[in-house]
């Protein structure tokens, strides 16, 4: 979950926040993200929501604001653009942090040049369809599983995938000011920080939650009150909620469900699901009575056993609730988006196979992708569209 964190602070911190680019003449390869195979087109609109009621816990002087993506079903995407995976801001300071703590990515790659399948804007699909929030892990801005929340998206979902601001390399805001990775240590190692990111986690998604009432309802949670695409506040079903995430947003989202009656069921995609203290967090110590699928990566999970001890506690207090899936010859990050595009790095020679390996593991792409693909939709077919029949 917080991995190689002591190396990110103490470089981020040295650095006020941000590196320089590496020298040397700008080595870059366009990498391309695997459409979605369900039968709706993909659209998208991004939301900037404020949290008036919130200070933000790494900008205390400041009020609470996330952006977040939307992605739906859409009616038609003829004549609307397509949406990129990051904005040009993001791209430029994700490439300047993230290879902090991945020094197996490439210094020099046009992150902002991956486009997605989703068109900005497009109509919405009739019809009130469910809804997915998703929360990434430590540092990943919210489209870099964008992959799979477009593939829910064709197969009939909304998708509300946020960012964390503070934690997040990159994440820009429609005024254009950019926001990095603001964490004042080492969350990996100091107990008092990782408690503070997991609780801020779930207080997004608790705020995040009642946008989404809001925005069913018909209002609109923009802050800037920019359009909304034709359709969206006619297209969510509030009684019918789930909630995945990655890493650390693996964790956030288990322990999401835990405590709001309105989260039908969730997929945790590789997070502890404990402190590090080793106290469990309260679904691992207490049970669910909802649905739960535990998805992990083989290779991770052999070189971080917490997982054993955290995973083992939920499952043993609500076995008929909750589901294990690993994947065989996969590492932590083949959960995401980096699935398909560092294969297509080390291609390039871009990346060598040792670092291919330590970030996603030496399983193939057209394994990994249709493999978490069919496991989180089949779940959320199962436990979330069908729940409010």
């Amino acid at each position: 979950m917080f991995r190689r964190t002591s190396v990110l602070f103490a470089a981020l911190l040295i650095a006020g926040g941000g590196v320089a680019g590496a020298a040397g003449p700008p080595v870059s390869v366009p990498l391309s993200l695997p459409a979605p195979s369900g039968p709706d087109r993909v659209g998208a609109t991004r939301l900037h929501l404020v949290d008036a009621a919130r200070k933000d816990p790494w900008r205390p002087d400041t009020v609470r604001e996330l952006m977040a993506t939307v992605f739906y079903p859409a009616r038609s995407a003829r004549g609307y653009p397509v949406m990129p995976q990051l904005t040009a801001k993001e791209g430029k300071l994700f490439g300047e942090t993230a290879v902090i703590p991945h020094p197996e990515l490439p210094p020099n790659e046009d992150w902002a040049a991956t486009m997605t399948h989703s068109h900005l804007g497009a109509p919405v699909a009739a019809g009130r369809h469910p809804v997915l929030l998703y929360t990434p892990g430590l540092g990943d801005p919210r489209t870099v599983n964008s992959g799979l929340a477009e593939e829910l998206a064709s197969r009939g979902y909304v998708v509300v995938a946020m960012d964390h601001p503070g934690e997040t390399f990159a994440v820009e805001f429609p005024d254009g000011h950019v926001r990095g990775f603001e964490i004042p240590g080492d969350p990996g190692r100091t107990p008092e920080l990782y408690r503070k990111a997991i609780e801020t986690r779930l207080a997004d998604v608790r705020f995040v939650l009642g946008q989404v009432t809001a925005l069913a309802a018909g209002r609109n949670p923009d802050a800037e009150r920019r359009p909304l695409p034709s359709g969206l506040t006619r297209a969510l079903d509030p009684r019918r909620i789930g909630v995945f995430g990655h890493s650390g947003g693996g964790a956030a989202a288990s322990e999401a469900m835990h405590e709001n009656p309105a989260i039908d069921a969730a997929v945790n995609l590789e997070g502890f699901l404990d402190y590090i203290e080793g106290d469990p967090l309260p679904i691992a110590a207490e049970g669910t009575r909802r649905p739960l699928l535990l998805f992990g990566t083989a290779d991770y999970q052999k070189a971080y056993p917490r997982f054993e001890r955290s995973w083992q506690a939920v499952l043993a207090k609500s076995p008929c609730q909750v589901g294990k899936s690993i994947l065989g010859d996969a590492s932590h990050w083949a959960l995401t988006d980096f699935a398909s595009m560092v294969p297509q790095l080390q291609a390039a020679g871009l990346m060598t196979e040792q670092g291919r390996d330590a970030f996603v593991g030496a399983i193939d792409p057209a394994v990994s992708v249709p493999a978490v693909r069919a496991a989180v939709v089949a779940f959320f077919d199962r436990h979330v569209r069908r729940s409010a029949s």
